[in-house]
């Protein structure tokens, strides 16, 4: 068993074992169980980045043996430049998560962390998988416990977030497996990914395996229209399911453009990313729109996220590699600085009970501790420089002006809006006199939520001031793409 083959089952084998304990029993030994299950799972990606060679655009840590020798089926995975960060991001972001509800969940303890630390090895998979039915099978295995997640530790309508959440994102993917098939039967039986990117294919077979990927990825990015399921699932979800949700799951379906849309369908890729690009504006700044008028917080940060995604499949549609690597980059970056503003909220909401904007005012006065942290969050989300929300959104549009100045000029809306729904936010809840007796009682942060702010300041900082590791790693493999790209896949 290699590195990349621990990142994935690690944290899955702990999950595993954290679900055999008592439902409520053992709860202080449960917790630092899955501490040290997600503290180890993100120690095992560490040597994955110690080893990793720049300037080439080869899958590095692969591993290949056969699953199912009847139809051709291996357990074969691999990483390169695209998936690389993904995948330390996912191990960052479970610890994060673990620490998180470290206090504030009583109940079902031990099912909430192997859910996570369970889903955290299924999303590992699914960017870590070369094999096409392995990909999938990782791919919808994340759903379930994200189902459970939202339909057990969930708000008031949890059962209908649930399943609107697991509709959606199933009905898409249903598109996807019958693309898999016909590129299974296309390739003479295999279900190799990289040997499907050579595959000579006609134009009409393009298009349908490019819509059949966009059914089940923009579903799980979310792209516009299709982005109704996630402010309703954000809202209802408990602090650590909407943390996960938008740092991590979203990148699924960005991901998956990218290892399929893309290089398997290039010429239907060409042809039609007007639409995507079209659909990546409205997602920028209508979307961006209506956070504006949001009342309830995390409902304003799933639409932000909404906006910000549509950054992403920007990048990536303009073809050049300013923008992709942006796109890219501001994956990551989004992951950070959304899973902050969700954890602040959720920071809030324990000890209010409340996510409306109203019900707060003058939070600085009580909690001036974490008012800086929630404060460097928001200037993140709103793009500022030196923070890591500012460097793919800033490198994606140098992209798009690049490629025509109005898409760019449309892209950079963003920043204005993104100021304006965030600062307006950030206003209303923690400056100004106490807005009641609600903040007027607040206890400002303790040891454990401060630890785990600074860790995500930190990464925020770090990815701001010095981006060069992050561009490094992925410059081979976004060339490489684009290389890949300009060739005719036309038979």
């Amino acid at each position: 068993m290699g590195l990349l083959s621990l990142a994935i089952w690690v944290p899955i084998l702990f999950g595993v074992v954290l679900l055999a304990f008592g439902r409520d029993e053992h709860v202080k030994f449960v917790r630092w169980l899955a501490l040290i299950g997600s503290v180890l799972g993100f120690l095992v990606t560490l040597p994955l980045y110690s080893r990793f060679q720049l300037g080439t655009a080869d899958m590095q840590f692969v591993e290949k043996t056969s699953w199912i020798a009847r139809f051709n089926i291996n357990y074969y995975i691999g990483l390169d430049g695209i998936s690389f960060w993904l995948v330390l991001l996912t191990a960052f972001i479970t610890v994060i998560v673990v620490i998180s509800a470290w206090e504030v969940i009583t109940e079902r303890v031990n099912q909430y962390m192997g859910a996570f630390l369970i889903l955290s090895g299924l999303m590992i998979g699914t960017f870590a998988a070369l094999d096409g039915i392995l990909f999938y099978t990782f791919f919808e295995a994340t759903l379930i416990p994200m189902y459970l997640i939202i339909g057990i530790w969930g708000g008031p309508n949890k059962i209908y977030a649930a399943f609107k959440f697991f509709l959606y994102t199933l009905l898409g993917s249903l598109l996807m497996l019958v693309a898999l098939i016909y590129l299974y039967n296309a390739s003479g039986g295999s279900f190799d990914i990289l040997a499907w990117h050579k595959l000579p294919l006609g134009a009409t077979a393009q298009t349908f395996l490019f819509f059949a990927f966009f059914a089940a990825f923009a579903v799980k990015v979310p792209m516009w229209p299709v982005h109704t399921w996630l402010p309703d699932v954000h809202v209802e979800a408990p602090t650590g399911g909407s943390a996960v949700l938008a740092a991590i799951m979203l990148k699924l379906g960005a991901y998956g453009f990218l290892r399929f849309s893309m290089p398997i369908a290039p010429d239907a890729a060409h042809e039609w990313a007007w639409l995507m690009i079209t659909l990546s504006l409205i997602a920028v700044i209508y979307v961006g729109l209506v956070a504006l008028v949001q009342q309830d917080m995390k409902k304003l940060v799933a639409y932000s996220s909404v906006a910000h995604m549509g950054f992403v499949t920007l990048g990536f549609f303009i073809f050049n590699e300013l923008g992709m690597a942006g796109g890219i980059v501001q994956m990551i970056a989004h992951g950070f600085v959304s899973g902050a503003m969700f954890l602040g909220i959720g920071v809030l909401y324990d000890r209010v009970h409340s996510r409306q904007i109203k019900d707060y005012g003058g939070v600085v006065n009580t909690m001036p501790k974490f008012a800086a942290f929630a404060l460097l969050f928001a200037m993140g989300n709103c793009g500022l420089p030196g923070t890591a929300g500012f460097v793919g959104e800033w490198m994606v549009i140098l992209g798009a002006v690049k490629s025509n100045f109005w898409i760019g000029l449309g892209a950079a809306t963003a920043l204005i809006f993104g100021a304006a729904y965030t600062l307006w936010m950030y206003k209303r809840v923690y400056l100004g006199d106490v807005g009641n007796d609600h903040v007027k009682k607040l206890k400002d942060i303790n040891a454990r939520e401060f630890f785990m702010l600074s860790l995500l300041a930190i990464a925020v900082l770090w990815m701001g001031i010095y981006p060069k590791p992050f561009t490094d790693v992925m410059n081979a493999s976004v060339n490489d793409l684009l290389h890949h790209m300009t060739v005719s896949k036309l038979p």
